[in-house]
């Protein structure tokens, strides 16, 4: 009895050894891409982040804008404590052009790499369509601004820039 089961083991060849090694194989190939995709993971949070901090201090810098407008004068639209007319001498958008001076808000927000800041400008008056038909009466105006903030996130290459059109 003990010859047979000599006899049995010589027979093997080592095909559970070959096996074993392919599942450890494929085990460390399935934990390396999960890791890889947590990672990826990872980042797109931090990215989610880093925008929605740029997002809250713009928000802030036209609330900013607002609160300004809200004031009982406004202007003068010259250039000066960020209030400009609607375009540059060449057309270009003031949030576009270089040379605008921007308005920081004075209060300052934590984790943005560049604090909230913000240009007013002065659009055209237009007629309100509540005012008077009478034919004696001046045609009454409607003032409207537009506010445009922009914000870092908690990197410098992170901005977020809104705007909002005011009504006065």
């Amino acid at each position: 009895m003990i010859k047979h089961q000599y006899q049995c083991v010589s027979r093997q060849r080592g095909s559970v050894l070959t096996i074993s090694l392919i599942f450890l194989l494929l085990l460390t190939i399935i934990g390396a891409t999960t890791m890889q995709s947590t990672t990826i993971q990872e980042r797109m949070a931090g990215n989610m982040r880093d925008v929605n901090i740029a997002l809250q201090g713009a928000e802030s810098g036209l609330r900013a804008g607002e609160t300004v407008l809200q004031g009982a004068t406004v202007g003068p639209f010259n250039g000066t404590y960020g209030n400009y007319t609607p375009a540059a001498s060449d057309g270009t958008p003031r949030w576009e052009d270089g040379t605008t001076s921007w308005q920081t808000v004075t209060e300052t927000l934590p984790y943005v790499s560049v604090q909230p800041q913000y240009i007013i400008e002065d659009l055209a008056p237009l007629p309100d369509p509540k005012g008077s038909l009478a034919a004696d009466a001046p045609v009454s105006e409607i003032h409207f601004y537009r506010v445009t903030a922009r914000a870092g996130g908690l990197n410098n290459s992170t901005e977020v820039i809104l705007q909002t059109n005011y009504r006065r």
